[in-house]
């Protein structure tokens, strides 16, 4: 694994994860790791039961694991996770598969984005590929296979100008009407509400949960008092 990383990963900024906490223990990140990439490149689609129940053995009271889906959109392993990866393989929800460990994840970049005027210069800072979804300009959509990407100017935060530091690449698919409910950070990922309205059309229960959150941090304020 460590031979692999430091051959075609490390220069992309993918971070190999630790092997043992200050304890001894092998860490999650890396048990998971090592669980996905077995028999590589054979490697096969598993569920996050499998891995959460894998993870189990070492660390009894887990809950469901995560690891998968953070080490790859968030670290840059190449792991397709079912709903949101399904051009190189096909995944229902809730399962993952290791693509490669010689290719980082596709909307991965881990280096710092420079904040730049030049358009051009901006894609290629992002590999040419949306922020949020990693499909590339140019080629099929990870998501809509028959659809050519082509890259958008995006706002990370819709509620400022469409200025540098305020833009990110997304294809076509990505920066569409609903883009202005979402604030996104500068790797694509959706941080922060930028519309109340996204709350109104949620369901009850999720409603009830912000109120009460709502309610607590205001201290039972009425709004218009």
């Amino acid at each position: 694994m460590s031979d692999y990383h430091k051959k075609f990963l490390e220069k992309y900024g993918v971070k190999l994860p630790k092997l043992t906490d200050t304890e001894g223990n092998y860490t999650k990140d890396a048990l998971v790791l090592v669980y996905l990439a077995q028999n590589y490149p054979d490697t096969k689609k598993v569920s996050k039961e499998e891995i959460t129940q894998f993870i189990r053995q070492y660390y009894p009271n887990v809950p469901d694991v995560q690891q998968a889906r953070h080490l790859g959109a968030q670290k840059g392993w190449f792991i397709a996770a079912g709903g949101r990866d399904n051009r190189d393989v096909i995944l229902a929800r809730g399962e993952y598969q290791l693509i490669s460990l010689e290719k980082p994840y596709p909307a991965f970049h881990g280096h710092r984005i420079e904040e730049t005027e030049e358009w051009e210069e901006l894609k290629r800072q992002y590999g040419y590929r949306c922020a949020t979804c990693g499909s590339k300009e140019g080629e099929p959509n990870i998501h809509w296979p028959n659809t050519i990407t082509r890259l958008q100017k995006a706002h990370m935060d819709p509620n400022k100008p469409l200025v540098p530091g305020n833009i990110i690449p997304q294809c076509q698919k990505c920066n569409r009407a609903d883009r202005n409910n979402w604030v996104y950070d500068e790797r694509g990922r959706v941080i922060k509400l930028a519309r109340p309205i996204v709350i109104k059309r949620s369901e009850k229960e999720i409603r009830w949960k912000v109120y009460k959150i709502l309610y607590e941090e205001f201290k039972g304020v009425n709004p218009n008092e």
